[in-house]
């Protein structure tokens, strides 16, 4: 039986606070200051410092404005980073909007085949309810990159430039997801009919084809590159495709890299591969499949991969224990506990279990710092300009990272064969709505 709240209860709330006279100092500069200035602690900002033993050469940050495209710009960053290593280029950028073109197109796409797949179920099914929830969004996850790239490769941000609705995409999204539950309606009543769907569908994407052309340009199916290499020699290739680009430029075989997670969840036991229901871009594309492993074990993968040269794309809750002006991540930045007297706390599985902590952001991992044989902190590229952190960099403490990483992308010879082989197994498959579905922003 439940049971209501009592002014009885009221009164003995009130008559606590009232004994505690100290904490009138913490509410006079919470209510002036807010939650987080109010209790930022100055000693983390002191122990974190920006200097790392191991770090990759990077150029400045690339900043996905008011767009959710985390992701792409991750993955896009670890490319150009070896590109501009190899060629000598400076600032250069590979185009965010030509990958984001091809994955919202894709997307609708998925989502109109599940709308079809599932047209006999109700709509108010779970299944129905989660699909119809948010058809698409900018959001996404490594293996949806690797499908993007395999079939339409990249290009040079001078290529297919920035637009105004891919920098604020609130918009499109909205007129794009409005199309796409409209769509769905339609093809419902198809199916119920026993009308023809596939020929429904593919007048649908023409018209969404149309509508991201006019907000997002049309993607180039060749182009010129040139540029100045390292020795200031001028370069020219033209009428280059975008997969021929990739191939002889960036050059990285996607394949030899495995998606670790840690997700410490009793239903998920490690060294077990996973994959998620209804999450993808590209129908018959590369599946979302990841490697569960211990917080260690992905570490040390990470490490080795940074010490080697070669950066790391890496998604995490970024939002908790963050602090964007200084660029710092740290378990103690924030005196919460302290401040508000709370005595419990939930473990990272727990967090995940009761909905409180998932993947939310991807960045990417560009140094590493080792203390006395142990790593004590991390530099991390984002890409939200360079306004905000330490020009755009971030650096996350050991303990963040213990808590609030869930996945990191590395190259197979950083794994054991004993892993390798796990990670090849037949995956698990989770609820669409399962934490680990969730998608980085």
């Amino acid at each position: 039986m439940q049971t209501e709240l009592t002014f009885e209860q009221l009164e003995n709330f009130s008559r606590k606070w009232r004994e505690n006279p100290d904490k009138l100092v913490f509410q006079a500069s919470i209510m002036k200051n807010g939650i987080k200035a109010a209790t930022e602690n100055p000693t983390s900002k002191v122990s974190i410092q920006p200097v790392f033993s191991h770090e990759v050469a990077t150029d400045k940050v690339s900043n996905q404005q008011q767009s959710g495209r985390c992701w792409m710009f991750a993955a896009l960053n670890t490319f150009r980073h070896k590109l501009n290593g190899t060629l000598g280029l400076k600032d250069f950028e590979l185009s965010q909007n030509y990958t984001n073109f091809w994955d919202k197109l894709e997307k609708a796409n998925y989502f109109l085949e599940n709308i079809i797949e599932t047209a006999s179920e109700d709509e108010d099914s779970r299944l129905v309810s989660w699909l119809l929830d948010t058809p698409q969004q900018d959001g996404g996850q490594w293996d949806m990159l690797v499908s993007i790239i395999e079939k339409y490769g990249v290009v040079p941000k001078s290529a297919m430039p920035e637009t105004f609705q891919s920098g604020k995409s609130a918009d499109l999204n909205h007129l794009l997801n409005e199309r796409l539950r409209t769509d769905a309606v339609i093809l419902r009543k198809a199916f119920t009919e026993k009308k023809d769907t596939a020929g429904l569908k593919e007048e649908m994407l023409a018209e969404i084809y149309q509508l991201l052309v006019m907000t997002l340009g049309e993607p180039p199916k060749v182009f010129d590159f040139e540029y100045r290499n390292k020795n200031n020699e001028f370069k020219q290739e033209l009428q280059i495709t975008p997969k021929d680009f990739y191939e002889r430029y960036v050059d990285m075989d996607l394949k030899n890299y495995i998606p670790l997670i840690n997700a410490p969840t009793k239903d998920k036991p490690f060294n077990q591969a996973f994959t998620v229901d209804y999450l993808g871009n590209i129908v018959n594309g590369t599946p979302i499949k990841y490697l569960n492993v211990e917080m260690d074990v992905l570490k040390k993968a990470a490490t080795d991969q940074i010490k080697d040269g070669e950066t790391v794309w890496f998604g995490c809750d970024v939002g908790q224990l963050s602090e964007k002006t200084t660029g710092i991540m740290d378990t103690d930045i924030f005196l919460l506990n302290q401040t508000f007297g709370f005595k419990t706390a939930m473990t990272k599985a727990e967090r995940l279990d009761y909905k409180h902590s998932m993947l939310t952001h991807a960045m990417v991992l560009t140094g590493v710092n080792v203390a006395n044989g142990e790593v004590n902190r991390w530099k991390v590229e984002n890409s939200w300009g360079e306004k905000i952190g330490n020009n755009g960099y971030f650096v996350a403490s050991d303990a963040w990272m213990d808590e609030f990483t869930f996945q990191v992308v590395v190259h197979k010879k950083y794994l054991s064969k004993e892993l390798i082989e796990a990670f090849n197994q037949e995956p698990i498959a989770l609820k669409p709505w399962d934490p680990m579905g969730s998608l980085a922003l």
